[in-house]
């Protein structure tokens, strides 16, 4: 997609899209979307979109091979620049249960923001809040945790699996503060002006619902006009 069909997603919320993605009938209107145990940590920002760059991580055992945060796997900034900007961070907690420790606090926030990523998805652990809030990163998390405990990197770069929303690399992310979802990259380019569309008709019913001379019945036929139904 160009950046001008991204930058369209920025200004429509996820439950519009969903409702838009629902006409095109690619998928099963039950998936395609995160679970409520994943909740967004800052509610006030916009809503955000990227494409997803994957790990997955363990926080409440050390490493087999070596004891190390996760500043030490660099290697992973390799696979997040692989993925076309701008990025989503999508981060597996492999833990049961999950987020004992905090993989993305105030510094890899930072690091993910250098690395052109606008916000984290995680059925993990964050930390930092009052520290992060300020930069601008966006989070979608399982909890909130006060120590990273040992968290690190297991893999990167395969599909990764949060709130029971399956995610492949390079899969596009959509989110804000109703939750998190993927857009099917084979309609992406269609769906925000059929979220356009929905949400005049949206308006045009609940102007009606408002208006002085509100009768049930001026409703009923409302809601029967074929471009209404949505």
């Amino acid at each position: 997609m160009t950046t001008g069909e991204i930058d369209q997603f920025h200004g429509l919320s996820t439950s519009v899209v969903a409702s838009a993605i629902e006409t095109f009938r690619v998928r099963m209107p039950n998936t395609g979307f995160c679970s409520s145990a994943i909740r967004c940590v800052f509610k006030e920002r916009p809503p955000i979109v990227g494409y997803a760059a994957t790990a997955r991580v363990r926080s409440s055992s050390p490493p087999m091979e070596r004891f190390g945060y996760s500043y030490e796997r660099t290697d992973w900034w390799n696979h997040i620049l692989s993925i076309p900007a701008p990025r989503v961070v999508v981060i597996e907690d492999l833990d049961e249960p999950a987020g004992l420790g905090a993989f993305v606090g105030e510094v890899n926030a930072n690091i993910l923001l250098a690395l052109g990523c606008v916000a984290l998805m995680t059925n993990g652990a964050v930390r930092d809040l009052h520290e992060v809030r300020p930069v601008g990163f966006q989070m979608f998390a399982g909890n909130v945790s006060v120590s990273h405990a040992y968290a690190h990197i297991l893999d990167f770069g395969g599909p990764a699996v949060v709130g029971g929303l399956a995610i492949k690399p390079g899969d596009l992310i959509h989110g804000d503060v109703n939750g998190v979802q993927t857009i099917p990259l084979e309609i992406a380019d269609q769906v925000p002006a059929m979220a356009r569309k929905i949400q005049q008709r949206r308006q045009r019913l609940i102007q009606s619902c408002r208006a002085a001379s509100f009768s049930v019945d001026q409703l009923r036929k409302a809601i029967e006009v074929p471009d209404l139904k949505q």
